[in-house]
């Protein structure tokens, strides 16, 4: 019978070093020689199951000690050199569980001061939104990856971009499209590029929305997307072929870095223009001004999802023909803010959407329903929020459901002007930025303590928060 072998060097040495014993001394006990010992611990040479059994035997030493699993460390490792100051320095795993097995207490020096780090980069993206909210700028970002600059040059300005709409409305217009968007747009991408448009099964496109084939001059599309996204993909197409120098040119203005921020900002705006065509500004204006921004409405006249109404009305700042500056946020069931858009850039500093009070985190458990609150931040200043959840692409039976919640949101100030102003009689929810940023007292749902205050550490009394301070 062939024997197993395991190459545990380093958890050799370690046990040995533990007990206090010279190479020479365990090598006699284990009736080996030291050379064979010291190939041992330096992984030339196997533990074989006759010597496993003899540790054992000698030392008391319980077997899976030795023949655990390898690399504890390695996935807590592999997160840390896939941050943007260290990724592509070490590119093989094996590296990483070689450096988890061979030194365990500097891999884990090395994680407790990769999380202190985390932990400081978090309190100075804290202090810099604090001294931007007081109208001063620190400059304290630290190494970022190439879609946290994207978002950050996005969320920063307005969601709007004039050449893409001006490209877009001209082209609606020569399309003439009636009331068959998608057969219009299939119908030019044949005539004028020899392009065909086909629906696959999701064994074919496992893990692709889209695939254009340049060889055969098709454009799939899952079956997975439902008839609002696969409209968007058409559109998304057809926008990189007709408004390209618009989309080169609105790409430019961003000042982006690398190529890898350029592709992905490409990628965005040619998701912004398709929602230029399937909803021309002038026509979408007009609409959502006489329905009172009702998102369902306005998703139903133009044939198309909650989710790209609801993204469109972010977008509305033509100059001398705009509506209500609407803003937008996206998270999962988890909590990550997976988008952020605002008419006039997202509000960070005004609204913050790191409240864990806000409606969106009630979407999730009411799938479809349309949650509506009146809201008011520390200072006084208020927003009407509209949050829903929306549903990703379908999914397999077994296969989980991705759901995301969505909240637009706008000044309580319009209030009036908007339909859903119309269900918020009941007194406003008291929110603030975020937790660390929020300096309301007694707040029950409060997560993190403020970084501006110190905690209020009472032995005498306790507050309704785990977080109290003074």
């Amino acid at each position: 019978m062939a024997e197993r072998k395991i190459f545990a060097g380093p958890r050799v040495r370690r046990i040995r070093m533990g007990l206090g014993l010279t190479q020479t001394t365990m090598a006699q006990a284990l009736e080996i020689s030291p050379s064979y010992l010291n190939l041992i611990e330096r992984n030339q040479r196997p533990l074989t199951v006759q010597l496993l059994l003899k540790l054992s035997a000698v030392y008391k030493i319980d077997l899976d000690e030795l023949q655990g699993e390898q690399g504890g460390n390695a996935a807590q490792l592999r997160e840390i050199f896939a941050d943007p100051l260290l990724v592509g320095e070490i590119p093989a795993d094996q590296e990483l569980i070689e450096l988890a097995e061979a030194a365990p207490n500097a891999a884990n020096g090395m994680i407790r001061l990769y999380r202190a780090y985390r932990e400081q980069a978090a309190r100075l993206s804290d202090l810099a939104e604090l001294l931007g909210r007081e109208g001063r700028v620190a400059d304290v970002a630290g190494p970022r990856l190439p879609l946290d600059e994207v978002h950050d040059r996005l969320q920063g300005r307005a969601n709007f971009f004039a050449g893409i709409e001006d490209a877009a409305e001209a082209f609606h217009t020569r399309l003439a499209p009636g009331d068959d968007m998608a057969g219009a747009l299939k119908a030019w991408l044949k005539s004028e590029h020899g392009i065909a448009v086909r629906l696959l099964p999701v064994r074919a496109m496992p893990g692709l929305r889209r695939r254009y084939d340049r060889h055969s001059m098709r454009l799939f599309l899952s079956e997975r997307l439902s008839p609002f996204d696969q409209l968007r993909e058409i559109a998304t197409e057809v926008s990189l072929l007709v408004m390209r120098d618009e989309i080169t040119s609105e790409l430019e203005a961003l000042a982006l870095s690398t190529p890898e921020a350029k592709r992905i900002a490409r990628f965005e705006l040619a998701r912004y223009a398709s929602h230029a065509l399937l909803m021309p500004y002038g026509a979408y204006l007009s609409a959502a001004q006489r329905l009172h921004y009702d998102i369902d409405g306005l998703s139903a006249r133009f044939g198309v999802s909650y989710e790209q109404a609801a993204t469109r009305l972010t977008t509305l700042q033509r100059p001398g023909a705009s509506g209500i500056g609407f803003f937008l946020m996206e998270i999962d069931s988890a909590g990550h803010r997976l988008r952020k858009a605002g008419a006039q850039g997202f509000p960070q500093a005004r609204f913050g959407g790191g409240c864990p009070k806000l409606n969106i985190h009630s979407a999730f458990a009411q799938p479809g329903q349309i949650l509506v609150e009146a809201a008011e931040m520390p200072d006084g200043a208020g927003f009407l929020t509209i949050s829903r959840s929306v549903e990703g692409p379908r999914a397999d039976f077994g296969e989980r459901v991705r759901r995301t919640a969505l909240l637009i949101g706008c000044d309580i100030a319009h209030r009036e002007e908007v339909t859903y102003g119309r269900v918020t009689g009941s007194a406003p929810v008291a929110i603030g930025p975020a937790c660390r940023l929020c300096e309301r007292q007694g707040c029950l749902a409060r997560a993190e303590p403020p970084v501006t205050r110190p905690l209020g550490l009472d032995e005498m009394a306790t507050g309704l928060s785990v977080f109290d301070f003074q």
